[in-house]
């Protein structure tokens, strides 16, 4: 009976953010060590290593404020928390192979695990992961420069229950790391004319090149996130194979991809209605072409990322905003975007949407009234009159950039703005103009104020006068 009320001990368990005590060890499931106290002295190795030692119900564990940490650690850690599920040390530069084979040889029951940073690791221990730890449904390897085209060929051959694959900034991957494109059994084969001599193959740079194409018998159907950005080794060839052999992927990133094409956006196309989210900064040789076909043919687009592009146009824009889920775009420095409202917006458009104008602010402002997020800065053809007509139809709208585009130079404008960061000098405050929540609505009521005061300065015919403030009065 002395136990009735006596929590059980997996009630017990705990959640921390700091090392565990002595009375803890026993009772701690999930050590988050993921923000460095400035207060406290920083934590180490030793100190760790004393910790796992002592703690066998370990289930997740993160270290990214640890960067102390050594493959000591991870090994006390790898032999006694036997039902260890998650592990983040992203950041961790003192991890080796070492480790990372020790998590492998102990066959722990793991689902998630985060390496980005670990700048020692190489091809063996991430290969060693990926053919012994089935269950494994995330995988991070950013910022891995000695991971080539050999332990990623492994993570798609044996991980088929990844569900997350991020690889950004890995210099040395190539299109040898990814699935090749299958080629079906009742394909025509090529024929070449009579007396025809076949040109040799390029001679390969390195061994990586003589790698055979990566031909699977099976489909990554499980993937859902990949993270490719900042791989300048990929071609279009590559997406299309990824295309082919995960047919459900939901959330891509090609972020600076250099060598992509309007070709790689057709291969997306064909992932249809399961496309989320599509991250294509600094892809500078995407045409309106390719987002116009991607446009229509992914119709469950919810957040788009086409800042940098250089080649696309308002064309790009206004097939975007036709997109019924839309609720992220950023259209950073796309500086063929204009709102094609001439010099004088409020002599043009009054009380509605009459005027038929195919234009990039018109497009979002009539189909895209959904949007939750926008992002405009540095498009330096638009005019604040123009986002006016934004803000008063996109209502549900919680955060605008609008940095370095002139127009919001406006005096009365940036008092609604978020603060800078501190690291900006002078002339960057100056053209920071990002407005959330409240800043939204207050430059919406304020733009608003400046339209009637202009109505009536017309009504009685005198000439109008800006303000910065929020009286009404026309002088």
């Amino acid at each position: 009976m002395l136990g009735v009320n006596r929590p059980s001990f997996h009630e017990d368990m705990m959640r921390i953010e700091r090392l565990p005590t002595k009375d803890e060890y026993r009772r701690v499931r999930h050590l988050v060590l993921q923000e460095a106290d400035s207060e406290e002295p920083p934590i180490s190795d030793d100190e760790l290593a004393a910790a796992f030692s002592e703690c066998p119900h370990l289930e997740t564990v993160i270290l990214s404020a640890v960067p102390a940490t050594t493959d000591r650690s991870i090994v006390l850690l790898a032999a006694n928390a036997v039902n260890l599920q998650g592990l983040d040390v992203s950041g961790c530069d003192l991890i080796t192979n070492v480790g990372v084979f020790e998590l492998a040889a102990k066959s722990l029951p793991l689902q998630w695990i985060l390496l980005n940073g670990v700048v020692g690791l190489t091809d063996p221990s991430i290969t060693a992961l990926a053919k012994t730890c089935s269950r494994l449904t995330v995988m991070e390897l950013c910022d891995l420069p000695l991971l080539t085209a050999l332990s990623v060929r492994d993570i798609f051959t044996f991980s088929r229950k990844l569900r997350t694959l991020r690889l950004a900034r890995c210099p040395l991957l190539t299109d040898k790391a990814f699935p090749a494109v299958s080629v079906s059994r009742f394909s025509t084969p090529v024929t070449y004319p009579e007396g025809y001599e076949k040109p040799l193959p390029p001679r390969p740079m390195n061994w990586l090149d003589e790698l055979p194409p990566l031909t699977l018998h099976h489909k990554a159907d499980n993937l859902r996130i990949l993270d490719l950005s900042f791989i300048d080794g990929i071609t279009d060839a590559a997406i299309e194979g990824i295309v082919d052999h995960a047919g459900f992927l939901q959330h891509i990133r090609l972020s600076g991809c250099k060598q992509l094409t309007d070709r790689t956006l057709e291969s997306l196309c064909k992932l249809g209605v399961h496309l989320d989210v599509l991250v294509l900064t600094h892809v500078s040789n995407v045409t309106d072409t390719g987002i116009v076909k991607l446009a229509r043919a992914c119709s469950n687009l919810r957040c788009v990322d086409v800042g940098f592009c250089r080649n696309l146009t308002d064309m790009s824009v206004i097939c975007l905003a036709e997109l019924r889920g839309i609720r992220r775009l950023s259209l950073v420095r796309v500086h063929k975007l204009t709102d094609m409202a001439g010099t004088s917006f409020f002599k043009r458009i009054v009380d509605s949407f009459h005027l038929v104008c195919f234009s990039t602010v018109f497009a979002l402002a009539e189909h895209a009234v959904d949007l939750e997020r926008l992002n405009l800065s540095y498009c330096d053809r638009l005019t604040l009159e123009a986002t006016h007509l934004l803000l008063k139809r996109l209502v549900r709208l919680k955060n605008l950039s609008a940095t370095g585009i002139p127009s919001f130079k406006r005096k009365g404008v940036h008092r609604f703005s978020d603060a800078a960061p501190a690291d900006y000098d002078a002339d960057q405050r100056a053209a920071y103009h990002v407005f959330s929540g409240d800043g939204v609505s207050g430059l919406r009521k304020f733009l608003n104020k400046e339209e009637a005061r202009w109505r009536e300065s017309e009504t009685r015919n005198v000439p109008f006068i800006a303000r910065s403030d929020d009286e009404m009065d026309l002088y």
